[in-house]
């Protein structure tokens, strides 16, 4: 999602109805929950209901929970699943509140499958006046829920010149972090994504702009993780999606940022592993429980025919987690 492919004409009719993008790596989501039981699947970033579409016309058994924090992904998801009648239930919140959505709306009950695909995704880029596109001028923004008071203007023109430069290193991976923050401090304030882009661009060394695509992208990358709080809301998202798994069920996770498969990964390997602390190679003797296994070593990455089909599935990683009954490690 952080590789789009260039944006088309905004669109101009009402919110939410450019809302539309192709999934990325969707045959290989489905095969991931192909064998979830029958019931309740959970899709965690609806977005325009891309996956969930296909989820629903693929288990005809099965129910969708969609959240997601962006009004005007709902509103497209929701005309795209009217189809579905009320097999479907959408719900306004981000997955950082999962816990108490799940609490909500299930009750007792249980998940059957969850889906995770993070990052921003394209109708969100495409528009202008929601500030996440580095190609077009627009306001600061960056807001997915436009609920929540913290902008990228508040993030880009009130941190200190310290913190700045690590959200840009943390959140982005910048080799030129503090050279871009210099830049934007001594221009305060800075009041449009075009400025901003222009200002990333001339900070970063002239070698460094003619590689990697758009220089302003990890800027801007960054930016929206930090206003959104992505990376500290994922671990306990997960943690509760895998809590609810009746056994036998099926999680799927698509990341598109190093910080998040790394998330992804070591919440993954706790469940597996039941937090198991032992050397190695040597007999569990902490007791350890696992109540999850990774059915393959690493993540899977989308096939080449996709990639040329569809370049902004290029930094995308797929990681698959199976629920078991409790088990000591051994």
């Amino acid at each position: 999602m952080d590789n789009p492919t260039p944006p088309p004409a905004p669109s101009t009719g009402p919110p939410g109805d450019d809302f539309h993008h192709l999934p990325v790596m969707c045959d290989e989501v489905l095969d991931a929950l192909a064998e979830a039981p029958a019931g309740l699947l959970l899709d965690a970033t609806l977005g325009g209901a891309g996956h969930a579409a296909e989820l629903l016309a693929a288990r005809p058994d099965c129910r969708l929970l969609g959240i997601d924090r962006d009004a005007d992904a709902l509103e497209a998801a929701e005309r795209r699943l009217a189809e579905h009648g009320d097999r479907v239930q959408l719900v306004h919140a981000a997955f950082g509140d999962l816990a108490s959505v799940l609490d909500e709306h299930l009750g007792d009950g249980m998940l059957t499958g969850f889906l995770f695909d993070l990052g921003v995704s394209s109708p969100q880029l495409d528009r202008p006046d929601r500030g996440f596109s580095y190609r077009d001028p627009g306001p600061l923004d960056m807001r997915m829920d436009r609920r929540q008071s913290l902008t990228a203007a508040d993030v880009v023109n009130g941190y200190a010149e310290s913190d700045l430069a690590t959200v840009l290193r943390t959140h982005g991976d910048e080799q030129h972090a503090r050279r871009i923050v210099a830049a934007v401090v001594a221009a305060r304030p800075v009041t449009d994504t075009q400025q901003l882009a222009d200002l990333v661009r001339d900070a970063i060394p002239a070698p460094a702009r003619r590689r990697g695509g758009h220089p302003a992208k990890r800027t801007f990358q960054a930016l929206r993780i930090e206003v959104n709080g992505e990376l500290a809301q994922l671990p306990g998202a997960l943690d509760a999606a895998i809590e609810r798994l009746l056994p036998g069920g099926r999680g799927a996770v698509l990341a598109y940022h190093s910080g998040e498969d790394r998330i992804v990964k070591a919440r993954f390997d706790l469940a597996a592993s039941g937090g198991c602390t032992c050397p190695p190679r040597l007999p569990c003797g902490c007791g350890a429980v696992a109540i999850a296994r990774t059915p393959r070593r690493g993540a899977l990455l989308p096939d080449e025919e996709e990639l040329a089909s569809n370049p902004r599935a290029a930094s995308a990683r797929l990681r698959v987690l199976h629920r078991i009954e409790p088990e000591a490690r051994r």
